[in-house]
């Protein structure tokens, strides 16, 4: 499966015939930056309607960029190559355009350099902290996000536990402007795993191959307080609010609804947890 290292919602645009002048198309899609399974460095637009990908772009380290096309919009913007006369055309669609200049600052980054660790504009984790290495903590939040079928499952008393963060954070009926940042926190894993210690070893398995100490309850305190791990999870919040992982979120136990958005996604784990009184109806993890 194909590692999602950025997302969000923007639409394609076209030059008209024999002009300079660029149309936006009013199909709702989502840009997306993986790493895939072959490898390679994919730049893909998705139809966020019909589902299908329409672009699926190859790109090669520092040989694109995306830059802002002057438009009466002002959120039309190229993919352009240095090793060709390419050009796509695309527009950011997100409601709010508060993002848009953290989108562009990210994807530049990524396409300059695919394993750069994103920047939000969320309080980070203290600079002070003892950082875990870069494929460290972007493979931390996979826990929660790119599971395997045959991943250990989440104890029912340990789903009360997130039910209960959870629900700080979806029991306002307007909906507020809050990330998964806020949820996924140290000040909130920390008092988890405090109380619950028999959790840390179920991760170690999860835990990337090359951390420079073997798997422990320290090394997992220093990957969720790192700033890699909280980009990892903002970038996981972004691919959320595309609307497009129904598919991922099937492994979590979750249904496809739970990938369409932020709110879904924690409703159906909150959802989750409610069923999961006893008996063994866990949620699986990765």
């Amino acid at each position: 499966m194909s590692d999602i290292l950025l997302a969000f919602k923007a639409g394609r645009a076209f030059r008209r015939e024999n002009t300079n002048f660029v149309d936006p198309s009013p199909v709702k899609g989502a840009i997306i930056l993986t790493a895939g399974e072959d490898g390679l460095f994919h730049f893909t637009w998705k139809n966020r309607t019909s589902g299908v990908v329409d672009e699926d772009l190859i790109l090669f380290p520092s040989d694109a960029s995306f830059v802002k096309v002057p438009h009466p919009t002002g959120r039309v913007y190229v993919l352009k190559f240095s090793s060709s006369n390419q050009r796509h055309f695309f527009w950011l669609q997100d409601e709010s355009t508060a993002r848009d200049e953290e989108f562009v600052v990210n994807i530049n980054r990524l396409l300059e350099d695919p394993e750069s660790n994103l920047v939000w504009n969320t309080a980070g984790a203290a600079t002070s902290q003892p950082q875990a290495s870069t494929s460290s903590a972007h493979a931390a939040p996979a826990a929660a996000a790119s599971s395997s079928a045959t991943a250990p499952l989440i104890p029912p008393e340990q789903l009360a536990q997130l039910q209960a963060l959870l629900a700080e954070n979806t029991s306002t009926p307007t909906a507020p402007e809050y990330s998964l940042t806020d949820i996924l926190t140290p000040a909130n894993l920390t008092p988890l795993f405090t109380s619950h210690p028999e959790l840390i070893s179920t991760l170690f398995p999860h835990l990337p191959p090359d951390l420079p100490t073997p798997p422990s309850a320290d090394a997992l305190q220093r990957i969720i307080n790192s700033p890699q791990f909280r980009s990892a999870v903002s970038s996981f919040d972004q691919a959320l609010r595309t609307g497009l992982l129904g598919g991922l979120v099937r492994q979590l136990g979750l249904p496809d609804e739970a990938g369409t958005g932020l709110e879904p996604f924690l409703r159906a784990v909150q959802e989750q947890a409610n069923n999961s009184g006893g008996g063994d109806d866990r949620m699986e993890t990765d």
